[in-house]
Parts: structure tokens; C-alpha cells; sequence
């Protein structure tokens, strides 16, 4: 993998959906579509490729065995549809020609649909969090992916879950961000410095990419890529547009300036990231954005 320049991520993968028309209402959020229509998940990577991405993060956020069979499906065709994330994504890198492709591991909380991934408040610890990972992440790690992306992660436990399976598979190479709290600490209240100094090890030994920060607001990104820095090691970021989520009025604010995003990634990458992008509410424009600026 070079990284001897930054490589840029893909945007929203569900606010692109959402921009044809798809409801991604439920538990399975754009997982869904992994087993209703597949084509879309594909033309969504595809859109963000056109765009500059060099990374496209594949349809398996919030993509489990326990919850597509307890919407009917069986176990196998559960397997299927999460090995099918990797599959179609790999199929839009090969037509557009170049690029990667990264595994999503979301976290429990994802699953849960219940907000705990921006909380870490689970009900369960690190032995449990490996046990509820590891058949997901053998699915994911044997398609053919790139890398692996182990996203929006809220707590140490949960980051320590799945270093263990990383070092299960030796030929696997990760990136981990995190969901956090403020400009310093995860969403547990761990300091970010004290998580990227657990896993620098891991980074020693090749198997760690980058350690940062996703689904936050872009103005912490710089003092949490700071956190990473000061340990030694490169960073992750791919925060939100920039717009906040009002829960009462169950709705978007504010404004989102595609060309400000595109700016500000470049001052990430001065900061010491080594992928940039963009997560909820940004899309294609965000990331031709990016691309023109990094």
C-alpha cells in the first residue's frame, strides 16, 4: 500500500442512497440494500470513484449475522450479503481501474441501532466484543479487501477486541478511527493519545495503517489528529460535513461548503493524515473537493 501521499476516502456511502431515494429506515440502516438492491450499493462506490476517491469503504457498517436473521434471512444468506459488500465494491474498483477497497468493521453499536456507538455504554466487554466481532470480521477479511477499516469505534474495549483479531490474521492491515467525545478524548472518555499509544505496537508491526477519527465535527479533527501525532504515528480522518443533528427535530442544521471541507482535509493531511474523506451528509462533491485540494 503506498502512502507516500495521502489517499482520499469515499464520502456518505448512506447519504449518497439517500440521495436516490432510498429509505434506509430500521436496524440494517444501508446494509438493507445488500440484499434488496445490491445494483445501488454498487453505483454508490461507483459515483465516488468518478468523484477522486482512491479508497471505497464497503456496505457492511451495520451489516450482522444476528440482524438479517432476525429479519428473515438464514445464517448462510446472512455470510452472503457481508461477503457480497466486499464483492460489489471490488467490482467498481476493477471497471474504474485503480484504487482500493476497505473492509467496514463497524462497531457493536451500530447493531444495536440504539446510539451506543458515539457512547461506548454496551453491554458487553472485551472478550465479549471479540466473540460478537469475529465471525464478521473472518467473513470480511477473507473477500478480498484491501485493507480493513474499523470505524466510528466509541471505547477501548472495543478497540482492543478487535486488535486481537487483527493479530489473529497476520496478512490483514487495519485502520482505526473513532467515534469521540471532543478535541481530545473517544466517545468512552479515553484520551485518543492513550488508545493510539495501545495500538502504536500493532503500527510497528505493519499491521496498523493509521489510528483517527470519524464521524465527528471537522472542527475537533485537527486537535485529535494532534492526540495521534504526539504518539508517532500517521492518522485517519473522515469527520461529518460539518451540519449537526438536531434528535428533537429529528433533522439536519447548518451549512455544509464543499469547497471549506476540501480545504480543511488539506489541513488535515499537514497534520499527519494519510486518509482523508468524509462521512455522514457529504458526497461526491465533497470528495472532488478533496481531491482537488490534496
Amino acid at each position: 500500500m503506498d502512502l507516500t501521499r495521502p489517499l482520499v476516502l469515499d464520502g456518505g456511502l448512506a447519504t449518497r442512497l439517500e440521495a436516490y431515494g432510498c429509505d434506509l429506515g430500521g436496524g440494517l440502516w444501508s446494509a438493507r440494500l445488500l440484499a434488496e438492491e445490491p445494483e445501488l450499493v454498487a453505483r454508490a462506490h461507483r459515483d465516488y470513484f468518478e468523484a477522486g476517491a482512491d479508497v471505497a469503504i464497503t456496505a457492511s457498517y451495520q451489516a450482522s449475522v444476528t440482524a438479517f436473521t432476525e429479519r428473515g434471512y438464514s445464517r448462510s444468506e446472512a455470510l452472503g450479503f457481508i461477503g457480497r459488500s466486499v464483492e460489489l465494491a471490488l467490482a467498481e474498483r476493477d471497471a474504474f481501474g485503480s484504487g482500493l477497497v476497505a473492509a467496514g468493521v463497524g462497531p457493536y453499536g451500530a447493531a444495536l441501532a440504539d446510539g451506543s456507538e458515539y457512547t461506548g455504554a454496551y453491554d458487553l466487554d472485551e472478550d465479549g466484543l471479540y466473540a460478537w466481532h469475529r465471525e464478521r470480521w473472518r467473513v470480511l477479511t477473507g473477500a478480498g479487501a484491501d485493507l480493513v477499516a474499523c470505524e466510528t469505534l466509541p471505547s477501548l474495549a472495543e478497540a482492543r477486541a478487535l486488535a486481537r483479531l487483527l493479530e489473529e490474521t497476520p496478512d490483514v492491515r487495519a485502520w482505526f478511527s473513532f467515534s469521540c467525545a471532543d478535541g481530545e478524548r473517544i466517545s468512552d472518555g479515553t484520551p485518543l493519545r492513550e488508545v493510539a499509544a495501545e495500538l502504536a505496537p500493532l503500527y510497528g508491526r505493519g499491521l496498523v495503517a493509521a489510528v483517527g477519527v470519524n464521524c465527528v465535527p471537522p472542527r475537533n479533527v485537527p486537535s485529535l489528529l494532534g492526540e495521534v501525532a504526539a504518539v508517532g504515528l500517521p492518522s485517519v480522518a473522515y469527520p461529518n460535513s460539518g451540519e449537526l443533528w438536531d434528535a428533537a427535530g429529528q433533522r439536519w442544521t447548518g451549512s455544509s461548503e464543499a469547497e471549506g471541507f476540501g480545504e480543511a482535509a488539506a489541513g488535515w493531511c499537514a497534520d499527519g493524515a494519510v486518509f482523508v474523506g468524509g462521512c455522514c451528509r457529504t458526497g461526491p462533491e465533497h470528495i472532488r473537493a478533496v481531491r482537488t485540494r490534496v
